[in-house]
């Protein structure tokens, strides 16, 4: 008898814990659960504001474009009372918007498709070569993402105008692949840092071309992440204003956000809002498009290279 005392002593304060867990736990469960409604009504909230604040502007638009400019001054907020769609063919063939959308499609199809062959092959000898000024030749191209593109209008005017490419859809091109560069490089660099280097290493034993294992292996093997770069850097080029304002000054070759601007400057003058909106609207279409049939690709891109 003596002997079990100590025992049935010893286990005593285990069993008043546990009957202390089993006592707590009711409690703390409602807690938890309250907890966890109260962060989901507020993650649900935000993301409700957040898609007000995304597509709110663009409905607007969209309301706008189909009444004329009396109704959108007597009240841009109300409902269209009757569907105007002269707005529509006005902004394409009289404000011109068909012809700029044409350009801009013209040259987003050159320069984006060159900006990922080019970028995409030097962040391949970058990420895979180990060669003297490597680190060199990559940090300078991320300092380019942190130069302002304003700061370089001036000297890029002059350069242009001495080599004859001002005012010129292939002197527009080059700029922007050299505009889209630093980020190309940056992006893909990691990526290929994240691709197996067996396959690589294989095909090489095989006898295989560097451009062969470059085109045929790796290029195969990085399609989400070329596909995420190639989506940012075509709304980078559809949305450039800055760099077509100061180096295109042919109205006939004006690109789309030109166009845009003389259609709002028109607008101010002659009162027709209506055509505005459509144009707005019109603009915006295509990168809708595009976001969403490649949303999953964009999204597994951006997350393929966080895990190696």
């Amino acid at each position: 008898m003596t002997t079990a005392e100590p025992t049935d002593r010893a286990d005593a304060p285990a069993k008043r814990g546990a009957e202390g867990d089993s006592s707590r736990s009711p409690l703390l469960e409602p807690r938890k659960r309250i907890e966890g409604a109260v962060l989901n009504v507020f993650s649900h909230g935000f993301l409700v504001l957040w898609t007000v604040l995304a597509a709110g502007p663009l409905v607007w638009a969209l309301m706008n474009a189909l009444k004329d400019s009396g109704d959108i001054l007597a009240n841009p907020w109300a409902l269209p009372g009757s569907i105007d769609w002269a707005n529509w063919s006005n902004a394409w063939s009289r404000a011109r918007i068909g012809r700029y959308a044409a350009n801009s499609l013209v040259i987003v199809a050159v320069s984006v498709p060159l900006t990922m062959l080019f970028g995409s092959m030097a962040a391949y000898v970058l990420a895979r070569f180990d060669f003297k000024g490597a680190r060199i030749v990559y940090f300078t191209f991320v300092g380019g993402m942190a130069f302002p593109v304003v700061m370089a209008l001036v000297p890029l005017f002059f350069v242009m105008k001495n080599l004859s490419l001002l005012d010129t859809r292939h002197g527009l091109i080059m700029v922007y692949i050299a505009y889209s560069m630093p980020f190309t490089i940056f992006f893909m660099t990691t990526f290929f840092r994240t691709l197996p280097s067996s396959v690589s290493e294989a095909a090489e034993i095989d006898g295989a071309s560097h451009t062969r294992i470059f085109f045929q292996v790796m290029l195969p093997m990085a399609k989400p992440g070329l596909i995420s770069v190639g989506i940012f850097n075509f709304l980078g080029h559809w949305n450039q204003y800055v760099l077509p304002f100061a180096l295109n000054h042919n109205e006939d070759d004006y690109v789309l956000t030109q166009g845009i601007g003389l259609l709002f400057a028109q607008a101010g003058y002659r009162s027709d809002y209506g055509r505005l909106f459509a144009g707005l609207v019109m603009a915006a279409l295509p990168i809708l498009v595009v976001y969403i049939i490649f949303q999953r690709q964009v999204q597994a891109g951006l997350t393929a290279g966080a895990v190696k």
